[in-house]
Order: structure tokens, then C-alpha cells, then sequence
């Protein structure tokens, strides 16, 4: 589990999370959404370290991640896997050597294993036999598809990813879902996503947290939100569904 307590983040004096409080449970896709500039994105920022925050502290297991020191966020760090919003694959690396860059750097295994390991991964994200090919020959699902097999190479307990669904097309989307969400059961891990896609939300949301104006507005799962009498969230998700459907008029 990951705790999040009373965090504040502010920059150039202007407060962008007030006295923000929330836990990310074990064994679920945990889902962050709110608008652009509602302090989502800072939010999962300040959760994997990548921003200190002004106060407040959060706890990965128990042990406050706030306090340590670098060493010991480090060991941390390492329990992490990140999925980024453009999948971030080395451009000059394969998929293999993308995918087993973290072994490379974190342990100890010999080349058979770690062959072995890169394998598994790609099989588990439907992607087996595609280790030589460079990312430029990869279409957008296939590379959230490599980086998703990056984020679980080392077996991770936690699993962040900024808006997983970025660039791709609905039926993907879907696919790219369906593949957070049993991966996350898979390896018991605590998944957070980061997304404004509310396709996501109504398919993977087993916990919901709404953030507005940098506070937590609202907590739920996919089956609540649709009888939420949050007035925000309602605007929020009415907003999401009519840029949806303007999508799809532009598409015909």
C-alpha cells in the first residue's frame, strides 16, 4: 500500500497540492484524474520522488519514503516501474536491450537469465520474437507494449504509469488497459494511473481519486462515480464524454 499524508506542494509561491491525504491499495489499478492543471501529475510526481514535497510525508509498506535518505530511496526506487506517457524507449537500443536495460543496471543475473527474463516479459505483453526491432519500427501500441514489459522486468511491487493511453486509438486503449489491470493482479502489485481517459476509468477504476483545484475532491470506484452527486466530477466526466463524442464526429 502507499500512503499519502497532508502533502503540500507549492511552486513560486503558488499552492498547486493542499493538504493532500490518500492510500493507493495492493492488488488494484488505482486511477488519478482531473482536469489539466488540477495537480495530478505533480501528485504522482511527488509519490515517486521525482518532487519534494513542501510537507506532509508518504509511505511505501509502512516506511516513510519523505525521510529517508538517498541511499534508502534509492532501494526503494528500485521496487518501482514506471510507465511514461510516450513510452520513453531508448531510440538506439532494441527492444531487447530496452527491455533489459534495468537488469543490466540492478542485478547480477548472467546472460541466460536475463535472456530468459526478457522473454517472459515480451510473451507476457504478447510481443514474443520481437527483440531485435528497433523502436522506430514499433506502432505506438507496440511500444506502450515494450515499455510495459520494461516497467515488470525486475518484478516490481509498485507500478506507475502517466497516462498510459496517450496517442493511441480506442481499440488499443482498451487493450493497453486490460493489460495494467491483469499484470497488476499478476504480480500483487499497487498500480497508480495517472489519466483523463475516462474509457480507462469505467474499465480498470477499482479506486478512483478525483483531484480539483489541488485537493482531493473525490474517491471512489467506476461503479460510484456514475451516481455521484459531485458536482465537479459530474461537469468533469459530462466535459470527458462530450469531447469524446466530438472525437468520433471528426473521425466520420
Amino acid at each position: 500500500m502507499i500512503e499519502v499524508r497532508h502533502i503540500n506542494k507549492s511552486f513560486e509561491g503558488e499552492k498547486v497540492l493542499e493538504d493532500v491525504s490518500v492510500s493507493f491499495d495492493q492488488r488494484k489499478t488505482n486511477l488519478i484524474i482531473g482536469r489539466s492543471g488540477s495537480g495530478k501529475t505533480v501528485l504522482l510526481k511527488c509519490i515517486v520522488g521525482l518532487l519534494e514535497v513542501d510537507s506532509g510525508d508518504i509511505l511505501y509498506s509502512g516506511d516513510c519514503f519523505t525521510t529517508m535518505n538517498r541511499k534508502e530511496k534509492q532501494n526503494i526506487r528500485q521496487r518501482f516501474g514506471m510507465l511514461f506517457q510516450g513510452a520513453a524507449l531508448f531510440d538506439s537500443l532494441t527492444v531487447e536491450e530496452n527491455i533489459r536495460f534495468k537488469l543490466d543496471l540492478f542485478t547480477r543475473m548472467t546472460a541466460r537469465e536475463k535472456k530468459d527474463r526478457v522473454n517472459f516479459c515480451l510473451e507476457r505483453v504478447n510481443l514474443e520474437g520481437k527483440n531485435r526491432l528497433l523502436p522506430s519500427e514499433l506502432s505506438g501500441g507496440m511500444k506502450k507494449r515494450v515499455a510495459i514489459a520494461r516497467a515488470i522486468v525486475l518484478n516490481p511491487r509498485y507500478l506507475f504509469c502517466d497516462e498510459p493511453n496517450s496517442g493511441l486509438d480506442p481499440q488499443t486503449a482498451i487493450l493497453i488497459d486490460k493489460l495494467i489491470s491483469d499484470i497488476t493482479l499478476e504480480f500483487n502489485m499497487t498500480t497508480v494511473v495517472n489519466t483523463h481517459d475516462l474509457n480507462s476509468v469505467m474499465e480498470i477504476g477499482e479506486k478512483v481519486v478525483y483531484i480539483h483545484e489541488g485537493k482531493i475532491w473525490w474517491q471512489g470506484n467506476r461503479e460510484e462515480i456514475l451516481d455521484t452527486e459531485n458536482r465537479e466530477l459530474n461537469e468533469f466526466v459530462f466535459a470527458t464524454r462530450l469531447v469524446r463524442q466530438l472525437r468520433k464526429l471528426d473521425d466520420i
